[in-house]
């Protein structure tokens, strides 16, 4: 079984749930607060451990109380942390989020130290990775760090996959693209990057054209559209009463990056994912959603069509 060297952000959550989302100069009377440990680069490392996974994270905290509970949280998951930087330059990234009662949420980031995690921080990678391990990646780090750890996982043979959230508006730079064995977005981030909105399949053509060798398009309760050059795929999604979708990419990220270090195939590791992210939608927050191996073992999902377990 391969390793799983995440790169990515690190921050603290404030979630409020409200009955609905507000609108531009609107405020809205909330309900539950809470505060927990997020940033899509730890959720994906926390989503992947919890999974079964071996993993490594590379990031940046601030070296304030978040910064260091984020730390010793990492550990507890079994993380390895040796390659987490504690930054003295400033505060450990804040994301604010509003989650109505459908589960649909509103997300606004401030970086903080993540905007510090620079390509030099990753160069270790080329001493670590082996083929058959897993660098997984999102966009809430400078782009020239992910395209670093992108070069050095294509060179060593790695599979190389990217979570492109947020979407940046100019789309991705054309010279990742070939170097990415993966990439996981949903379907506003799809129509970002393509610069159109228009149906999935077509949003996959104009992504694989750009040299990536898979697309997965994830489209919440109606599942995810899976693409190569060898055609398209729709894989189902489990049917559950969703709570909150805030880290639901992340658990299927998480839970694809284990699966493909087990060698399965990709049809089997995406539906396997699949199950990662309905039982996170099941449950408020980031990390606090995120499911656990045995909890995936023992819920009784029914079949759908094209399940491969």
């Amino acid at each position: 079984m391969g390793k799983i060297y995440v790169v990515g952000s690190s921050n603290t959550d404030m979630v409020v749930k409200c009955k609905s989302l507000p609108g531009p100069g609107e405020t809205v009377l909330g309900g539950e607060f809470v505060q927990v440990r997020g940033g899509k680069g730890a959720n994906q490392a926390v989503a992947a451990a919890r999974l079964g996974g071996n993993v490594s994270f590379f990031c940046r905290v601030g070296n304030d109380a978040s910064g260091q509970q984020s730390l010793e949280a990492y550990k507890k998951e079994g993380i390895d942390v040796s390659n987490i930087v504690a930054d003295n330059s400033g505060a450990s990234g804040v994301a604010l989020i509003v989650v109505d009662g459908k589960g649909e949420n509103y997300i606004a980031v401030a970086p903080g130290v993540n905007a510090n995690l620079k390509p030099d921080d990753v160069e270790s990678l080329r001493l670590l990775l082996k083929p058959g391990d897993v660098v997984l990646m999102q966009l809430e780090i400078p782009m020239e760090t992910v395209m670093r750890a992108a070069q050095i996982g294509d060179e060593k043979g790695a599979i190389v996959m990217l979570n492109p959230a947020p979407a940046p508006p100019a789309g991705l730079p054309k010279s990742i693209c070939p170097h990415l064995d993966f990439i996981l977005p949903n379907r506003h981030e799809a129509e970002a990057l393509v610069g159109a909105k228009t149906i999935p399949e077509v949003m996959c053509q104009g992504l694989l054209e750009t040299g990536i060798t898979n697309v997965i398009i994830t489209l919440g309760k109606s599942g995810c559209i899976w693409s190569n050059k060898h055609g398209v795929q729709s894989l189902p999604a489990y049917p559950v009463k969703a709570m909150d979708s805030t880290a639901a990419g992340d658990a299927f990220a998480g839970g694809l990056a284990v699966a493909l270090t087990k060698g399965w195939s990709v049809p089997k590791a995406i539906q396997w994912a699949q199950k990662a992210a309905a039982l996170s939608v099941m449950r408020m927050g980031a990390q606090t959603s995120l499911p656990t191996l045995v909890e995936i073992e023992k819920y009784p999902f029914p079949d759908i069509p094209g399940d491969k377990e």
